[in-house]
Protein backbone atom coordinates (compact mmCIF):
# COMPACT_ATOMS: atom_id res chain seq x y z
CA UNK A 1 0.00 0.00 0.00
CA UNK A 2 1.47 3.11 -0.87
CA UNK A 3 1.24 6.11 1.28
CA UNK A 4 0.77 9.64 -0.24
CA UNK A 5 1.60 12.79 1.01
CA UNK A 6 -0.41 15.86 0.85
CA UNK A 7 1.07 18.43 -2.01
CA UNK A 8 -0.91 20.78 -0.60
CA UNK A 9 0.76 20.50 3.00
CA UNK A 10 4.19 19.59 1.70
CA UNK A 11 4.86 23.24 2.62
CA UNK A 12 3.10 24.06 5.87
CA UNK A 13 0.56 27.22 5.74
CA UNK A 14 2.10 30.14 7.44
CA UNK A 15 1.52 31.18 11.21
CA UNK A 16 -1.17 33.38 12.18
CA UNK A 17 0.79 36.18 12.10
CA UNK A 18 2.70 35.84 8.88
CA UNK A 19 -0.50 35.36 7.68
CA UNK A 20 -1.83 38.67 8.59
CA UNK A 21 0.79 40.13 7.44
CA UNK A 22 0.98 38.54 3.94
CA UNK A 23 -2.63 39.01 2.89
CA UNK A 24 -2.92 42.40 4.58
CA UNK A 25 0.43 43.52 2.68
CA UNK A 26 -1.46 42.26 -0.64
CA UNK A 27 -4.25 44.61 -0.04
CA UNK A 28 -2.22 47.56 0.24
CA UNK A 29 -1.24 47.22 -3.31
CA UNK A 30 -4.05 45.31 -5.05
CA UNK A 31 -7.64 46.09 -5.75
CA UNK A 32 -10.25 44.21 -7.68
CA UNK A 33 -11.89 45.35 -10.79
CA UNK A 34 -15.08 45.27 -8.63
CA UNK A 35 -13.71 47.36 -6.40
CA UNK A 36 -12.86 50.19 -8.78
CA UNK A 37 -15.94 49.71 -10.67
CA UNK A 38 -18.27 50.51 -7.57
CA UNK A 39 -15.84 53.58 -6.47
CA UNK A 40 -16.11 54.90 -10.15
CA UNK A 41 -19.85 54.29 -9.95
CA UNK A 42 -20.24 56.10 -7.02
CA UNK A 43 -18.15 59.18 -8.09
CA UNK A 44 -15.88 58.00 -5.38
CA UNK A 45 -12.34 60.57 -5.45
CA UNK A 46 -9.12 60.77 -4.51
CA UNK A 47 -7.35 58.24 -6.88
CA UNK A 48 -7.12 57.84 -10.54
CA UNK A 49 -7.08 54.83 -12.71
CA UNK A 50 -4.04 54.23 -15.62
CA UNK A 51 -4.40 51.95 -18.42
CA UNK A 52 -0.47 51.29 -18.86
CA UNK A 53 -1.61 49.62 -22.40
CA UNK A 54 -0.02 50.15 -25.77
CA UNK A 55 -2.15 52.53 -27.88
CA UNK A 56 -3.80 50.07 -30.61
CA UNK A 57 -4.94 48.18 -27.06
CA UNK A 58 -6.17 51.68 -25.44
CA UNK A 59 -8.54 52.07 -28.67
CA UNK A 60 -9.85 48.96 -29.05
CA UNK A 61 -11.22 49.80 -25.26
CA UNK A 62 -10.66 50.96 -22.09
CA UNK A 63 -12.24 51.50 -18.67
CA UNK A 64 -14.00 54.94 -19.23
CA UNK A 65 -12.50 57.34 -17.50
CA UNK A 66 -9.50 55.85 -17.39
CA UNK A 67 -6.40 57.85 -18.29
CA UNK A 68 -3.95 56.42 -20.66
CA UNK A 69 -0.36 56.35 -20.09
CA UNK A 70 1.54 53.58 -21.45
CA UNK A 71 4.10 51.93 -18.79
CA UNK A 72 7.40 52.78 -20.89
CA UNK A 73 6.03 56.49 -20.86
CA UNK A 74 5.43 57.26 -16.92
CA UNK A 75 8.73 58.83 -16.13
CA UNK A 76 8.75 61.35 -18.19
CA UNK A 77 4.77 62.28 -18.68
CA UNK A 78 3.23 61.64 -14.83
CA UNK A 79 3.56 64.73 -13.63
CA UNK A 80 1.99 66.20 -16.19
CA UNK A 81 -0.94 64.07 -16.25
CA UNK A 82 -1.77 62.52 -13.14
CA UNK A 83 -1.74 65.04 -9.57
CA UNK A 84 0.95 64.87 -7.13
CA UNK A 85 0.25 62.75 -4.53
CA UNK A 86 -2.92 60.68 -5.41
CA UNK A 87 -3.30 57.44 -5.07
CA UNK A 88 -2.87 55.46 -8.69
CA UNK A 89 -4.46 52.33 -9.60
CA UNK A 90 -2.99 50.84 -12.98
CA UNK A 91 -4.18 47.87 -15.25
CA UNK A 92 -3.14 46.55 -17.82
CA UNK A 93 -4.43 43.56 -20.21
CA UNK A 94 -5.10 40.53 -17.88
CA UNK A 95 -3.34 38.22 -15.35
CA UNK A 96 -0.99 37.37 -18.52
CA UNK A 97 0.85 40.91 -18.47
CA UNK A 98 2.86 42.57 -16.25
CA UNK A 99 2.28 46.15 -17.42
CA UNK A 100 0.18 47.17 -15.34
CA UNK A 101 3.12 46.23 -12.13
CA UNK A 102 5.76 48.09 -14.64
CA UNK A 103 3.57 50.80 -14.19
CA UNK A 104 2.93 50.74 -10.61
CA UNK A 105 6.73 50.30 -9.83
CA UNK A 106 7.17 53.69 -12.04
CA UNK A 107 4.75 55.18 -10.01
CA UNK A 108 5.84 54.04 -6.87
CA UNK A 109 9.63 55.44 -7.93
CA UNK A 110 8.18 58.85 -8.44
CA UNK A 111 6.50 58.72 -4.95
CA UNK A 112 2.94 57.99 -5.86
CA UNK A 113 1.18 55.95 -3.70
CA UNK A 114 -0.14 53.10 -5.57
CA UNK A 115 -2.14 50.03 -6.17
CA UNK A 116 -2.57 47.71 -8.98
CA UNK A 117 -6.06 46.45 -10.79
CA UNK A 118 -5.87 42.74 -10.24
CA UNK A 119 -7.15 40.82 -13.38
CA UNK A 120 -6.54 43.88 -15.54
CA UNK A 121 -8.80 44.86 -18.48
CA UNK A 122 -9.84 41.18 -18.59
CA UNK A 123 -11.66 40.81 -15.48
CA UNK A 124 -12.94 44.35 -16.17
CA UNK A 125 -14.80 42.97 -19.36
CA UNK A 126 -15.60 39.52 -18.21
CA UNK A 127 -17.44 41.11 -14.94
CA UNK A 128 -19.25 43.08 -17.44
CA UNK A 129 -17.75 46.36 -16.78
CA UNK A 130 -18.28 49.02 -19.62
CA UNK A 131 -15.91 49.66 -22.28
CA UNK A 132 -15.30 53.04 -24.00
CA UNK A 133 -13.89 53.28 -27.52
CA UNK A 134 -13.83 56.30 -29.62
CA UNK A 135 -17.46 54.60 -31.08
CA UNK A 136 -18.76 55.21 -27.45
CA UNK A 137 -19.59 53.43 -24.22
CA UNK A 138 -20.89 49.63 -24.30
CA UNK A 139 -21.27 46.65 -22.33
CA UNK A 140 -20.85 43.34 -23.02
CA UNK A 141 -22.62 40.30 -21.48
CA UNK A 142 -20.83 39.58 -18.47
CA UNK A 143 -18.96 35.88 -18.51
CA UNK A 144 -20.81 33.65 -15.88
CA UNK A 145 -17.87 32.68 -14.27
CA UNK A 146 -16.40 35.78 -13.68
CA UNK A 147 -20.01 37.36 -12.51
CA UNK A 148 -22.47 34.99 -11.41
CA UNK A 149 -25.77 35.87 -12.15
CA UNK A 150 -24.13 39.22 -13.94
CA UNK A 151 -23.07 40.54 -10.55
CA UNK A 152 -19.15 41.09 -10.46
CA UNK A 153 -17.50 39.22 -8.40
CA UNK A 154 -20.47 39.35 -5.91
CA UNK A 155 -17.86 38.89 -2.67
Amino acid sequence: MTVRTSAVLRTPAATRDAAVAHFAGRLTYEVDAADVAADLGAGVTGWVLVDSRSQESWDQGHVPGAIHLPHREIADRAASVVPDGVTVVTYCWGPGCNAATQAALAFARLGYPVKEMIGGFEYWVREGGPIETAGGIERRPSDPLAAPHGIPCAC
